[in-house]
């Protein structure tokens, strides 16, 4: 029988010289550039885009925030808000192998006393005690990454959120104005008073 050698995965080879990160990037970098080209081409047609490349694409940014945390910020001109994302993501990483380390610590003494072995790392805890330990770092442990999941999906939120702002009117032709009215009845009569006017 023939045994056939499959070509190992490149995160699976240690010499691989090619990192996760690296490879998140040339996938960030492909998209943002396929969607300048993309964007170009539309300004070329189109004279609305012509007119205000300050309106973001909702669609775009959520996209590119699915993809790679904080690029959708990047692409809003929102750029002061990566490093708040990363610090998020950094802290819970932390965490989460801060809590997992703990976990394991615990739940090898817990085997170890099962096995009826010594147990030199906590020699004063009985079963019980341990198996309370091994479940609060567990539940600690997967409360972090149910963090992730939130820090991941506030990113997406935001990036959505702040291109279809982008198109939102805050120029000084939106005013508001208090000012004083005058109208005439049909049926006779003057009526003076004051007017809000909201100006577009």
């Amino acid at each position: 029988m023939k045994s056939f050698n499959s070509t190992p995965f490149p995160f699976d080879n240690p010499k691989s010289k090619m990192s996760p990160l690296l490879l998140a990037f040339l996938l960030f970098m492909g998209i943002f550039f396929c969607h300048s080209s993309f964007a170009q081409e539309a300004a070329e047609e189109d004279p609305i885009i012509l007119r205000d490349r300050s309106i973001k694409d909702p669609k775009t940014a959520t996209i590119l925030s699915a993809v790679l945390p904080g690029a959708g910020q990047v692409y809003n001109e929102k750029v002061w808000k990566v490093p708040i994302i990363y610090g998020g993501i950094i802290t819970n990483a932390y965490f989460a192998e801060f809590n997992n380390r703990r976990y394991k610590v615990f739940r090898k003494a817990l085997f170890a006393l099962d096995r009826q072995e010594p147990n030199p790392a906590f020699p004063n805890l009985n079963r019980d005690a341990l198996v309370r330990n091994v479940n609060y770092w567990r539940k600690n442990r997967d409360l972090v990454f149910v963090f992730f999941g939130i820090i991941y999906a506030l990113n997406i939120i935001d990036a959505q959120v702040d291109a279809h702002l982008s198109g939102f009117d805050i120029s000084d032709d939106l005013t508001l104005k208090l000012e004083p009215s005058f109208e005439s009845h049909s049926a006779g009569g003057n009526t003076f008073g004051m007017s809000l006017k909201l100006k577009f």
